[in-house]
């Protein structure tokens, strides 16, 4: 299969750090012309999933701006500029949580939306964290750190508490490892 050619890109807002929209021309493979094909450029963030030695979920029971009500949601953040995805779950699980972990398995990289950008996000599962310090998250949004039993985060991602598509899929993933490892 041929993948599709970016002709030029124009950009249409230049919003903040965290949202820029462009017009790109694009040619398919079958050699037509798509002019005015808005693209997302957003930066990439990580998810932790991050489990005790005792086999606790270190989640958070948070408010997000869309969302109606709390939700449950893993350890996340958005990399810095130049960051590596590895380096910044690292520092998203100590700022967020004061806890450091030893170990770390990538869970893979994916993109946002195949069709319109908006970034990537890389997914880590953190076994047997450790209390390192003090919290030193800069956060918006109220939140409550959890460490639930792998049975009520299976409760919690069945009855939809985890409200995001990235936190639903990152557990997912995490339990799908945990479990194939067990």
């Amino acid at each position: 299969m041929k993948t599709w050619k970016t002709l030029s890109r124009k950009t249409l807002l230049q919003h903040s750090k965290y949202l820029t929209v462009e017009s790109h021309t694009l040619e398919l493979p079958d050699g037509r012309i798509i002019e005015d094909w808005a693209w997302l450029v957003m930066p990439d963030y990580v998810n932790v999933v991050a489990v005790t030695g005792d086999g606790r979920f270190l989640v958070f029971r948070q408010t997000k701006y869309c969302l109606e009500g709390t939700s449950l949601a893993p350890v996340g953040g958005y990399l810095e500029p130049g960051e590596d995805p590895l380096a910044a779950a690292r520092r998203e699980l100590r700022e967020e949580t004061g806890y450091a972990a030893p170990d770390w398995t990538s869970l893979g990289q994916f993109h946002v939306d195949a069709n319109r950008g908006a970034g990537q996000g890389h997914f880590f599962l953190a076994p047997g964290p450790v209390w390192a310090g003090q919290v030193a998250s800069d956060d918006l949004e109220e939140q409550e750190l959890l460490l639930l039993t792998r049975a009520e985060v299976e409760v919690g991602l069945l009855n939809h508490e985890f409200k995001t598509m990235p936190w639903a899929f990152a557990i997912s993933l995490a339990l799908l490892r945990l479990q194939s490892a067990g």
